[in-house]
């Protein structure tokens, strides 16, 4: 008598985040040490030379209101560059019609793309964050909304990175996703200095930019100082974050530019 098999729902899910995870782990130097190693440099420069003679927020050093800015930053870079380069390849190698024959529904593609991206992005945030200790001591005054505000910040990034993987045509538009916007959200979001000291002018135009409500929100929570309250922050970050989910649910389901 022939042994039978039960199809578990949720395994095709389990081997594709497995897939995912090994993917970048395989290439760990690229993928998580370099991203640590330009961190450093920027702890170094910030922690170690200009640390201790600037001061941009009372009762702080600088080394101390940069950190925060800086944890969440590679959050975002490795949790972005996940999700699109690992999707980018997918179509540009043609194996991407080999995922969408499997029995994955769209929200377990999303979900394993994202968790992945997530694990890439939290990893090289707690490096960068182990490093920091060198330089400067962080008072971490609201510890579960520092990490939920990083967990929010890596979902929201890895869904801009599924959309502009699908949407772009060719590599050199898809480093355009992150030299033209990733990188100047994060430079103009508050990254190095506080938006209350800009003219007011520029502080109304930075309440546009997305990352100046993720970053604020992360440093308000380790700090205990904020230019907003946590719950805005918050607020903000997760109608984003479902936002983008919503939207890239719509193109993966509908096989957006995946089928052809």
């Amino acid at each position: 008598m022939s042994e039978q098999r039960h199809f578990t729902p949720w395994l095709p899910f389990v081997t594709l985040l497995q897939k995912e995870v090994r993917r970048f782990w395989r290439v760990a130097s690229q993928t998580l040490l370099t991203p640590i190693i330009t961190a450093s440099l920027y702890l170094f420069v910030f922690g170690a030379t200009l640390g201790e003679r600037i001061s941009v927020l009372p009762g702080f050093s600088y080394a101390q209101f940069v950190i925060p800015g800086l944890i969440l930053m590679g959050v975002i870079n490795n949790a972005f560059a996940n999700t699109s380069s690992s999707l980018f390849m997918s179509r540009y190698m043609g194996n991407i019609v080999d995922l969408l024959v499997t029995p994955v529904t769209p929200a377990q593609f999303i979900l394993a793309y994202t968790l992945a991206a997530m694990t890439r992005g939290l990893l090289v945030g707690v490096a960068v964050w182990v490093i920091s200790l060198f330089f400067a001591e962080l008072p971490w005054v609201h510890p579960p909304a520092a990490i939920g505000m990083a967990a929010l910040a890596s979902f929201l990034f890895a869904q801009f990175g599924l959309i502009a993987a699908i949407y772009a045509s060719n590599f050199d538009s898809l480093s355009m996703y992150s030299n033209f916007i990733l990188l100047p959200l994060i430079y103009l979001g508050g990254v190095f200095y506080p938006i209350s000291i800009l003219p007011p002018l520029w502080a109304g135009l930075s309440h546009l930019n997305p990352l100046f409500y993720l970053i604020d929100g992360f440093r308000h929570a380790i700090l205990g100082v904020g230019d907003l309250p946590l719950t805005t922050a918050f607020g903000i970050g997760a109608l984003l974050a479902l936002g983008l989910f919503g939207w890239a649910a719509l193109l993966i389901g509908k096989g957006y530019r995946l089928r052809s």
